[in-house]
């Protein structure tokens, strides 16, 4: 089985315990992640938008990465049909992309930083589940659902405990953008804009739902 987009591995446990009679290859695009990458028989560095197996696999996983590549409908059919028969494309990702904490960073980032942002144009990188199961279902037999996880995020040092959740994933091609003194402005109105939405709770933990789509599709035998 693969783990595509494994970063350090930290599914690859469970994964093992799940499928112990499987040999488990770990495929990614960061030499960084691979190298703390550990409980994998075997890992790859390549970039998983082109990436095709040698033979093929009876399951590929692939956990919160499959939403940071574009043309799911070219993607997503090309890995079921590189699996085995009968074999199994399991994908989870985040669909949180119209929530508060999403949808702050590019309506300040837009507003604040005209010249640089604009999203007129802008498609959420996950569709609704009726769109993935009128891609797959013709492929095999599809399972899809969606969960909204409620998380209570303690209080942190700096900031609104949200924007530390987003840190390293949704706010980083932002800050990727702008210079240091105009990240901080745009972090500050962040947290003051989270902190309406995300109001905190008596004992300072804030309450933050958060939505994920889980893709299931087992192809014929």
């Amino acid at each position: 089985m693969v783990d595509l987009g494994c970063g350090d591995g930290t599914v690859a446990g469970p994964l093992r315990a799940r499928f112990p009679e499987h040999r488990i290859l770990g495929v990614d695009s960061s030499p960084a992640m691979l190298g703390q990458a550990q409980g994998y028989d075997a890992t790859r560095l390549a970039d998983i938008a082109h990436w095709l197996p040698d033979e093929a696999p009876a399951v590929i996983f692939s956990n919160a990465a499959l939403h940071w590549l574009p043309h799911h409908e070219v993607l997503l059919p090309r890995f079921a049909a590189a699996l085995a028969e009968g074999g199994v494309l399991a994908v989870q990702m985040p669909r949180q992309f119209d929530a508060p904490s999403h949808r702050l960073l590019r309506d300040l980032a837009e507003g604040m930083f005209p010249d640089r942002f604009g999203f007129d144009d802008w498609v959420a990188p996950v569709a609704p589940p009726g769109a993935y199961h009128r891609l797959l279902a013709p492929l095999g037999e599809a399972d899809i659902w969606e969960t909204e996880y409620l998380q209570s995020l303690a209080p942190v040092a700096d900031g609104h405990p949200v924007r530390a959740f987003t840190q390293s994933t949704a706010l980083r091609p932002f800050a990727a953008r702008l210079g240091e003194g105009e990240l901080q402005e745009f972090l500050e109105t962040y947290d003051d804009a989270l902190a309406i939405a995300y109001p905190a709770e008596a004992d300072g933990t804030v309450l933050f739902p958060f939505r994920r789509l889980f893709v299931v599709l087992t192809v014929p035998g």
